[in-house]
């Protein structure tokens, strides 16, 4: 799977500088190349992340390659989203969503942030 511009790899070692450190809403993909509701769910995360790149970040996180941030999160079944503002985990969604679900959260959390 290549790169998507606006969607950011971060590993267990940069998560917290590039995740908890963040002012900004950011959603984080958990995922792996075995999975196919992951790849699924990429397209809807980039057009996402072209729609919203003033406002929010969008990150994936290889649970493969990186176990511990999975985890800390208690993420059991992929695709796993979560949201996260000011280091705080807000919101979660297990298994591949509607883009409309993400869009709904996007505006809630974007107002109360």
């Amino acid at each position: 799977m290549g790169h998507i511009k606006n969607v950011l790899e971060v590993s267990d070692a940069d998560f917290e500088d590039m995740v908890l450190k963040s002012n900004q809403l950011i959603i984080v993909d958990f995922w792996a190349e075995w999975c196919n509701p992951c790849k699924t769910l990429a397209p809807t995360l980039d057009a996402i992340a072209t729609e919203y790149t003033e406002k929010i970040k969008i990150c994936k996180v290889n649970i493969d390659q990186n176990p511990n941030t999975p985890s800390k999160y208690h993420v059991r079944g992929i695709p796993t989203v979560i949201f996260f503002n000011k280091g705080q985990a807000i919101e979660q969604f297990i298994g591949n969503q509607p883009k409309e679900t993400y869009l709904n959260a996007i505006e809630k959390h974007l107002k109360t942030s």
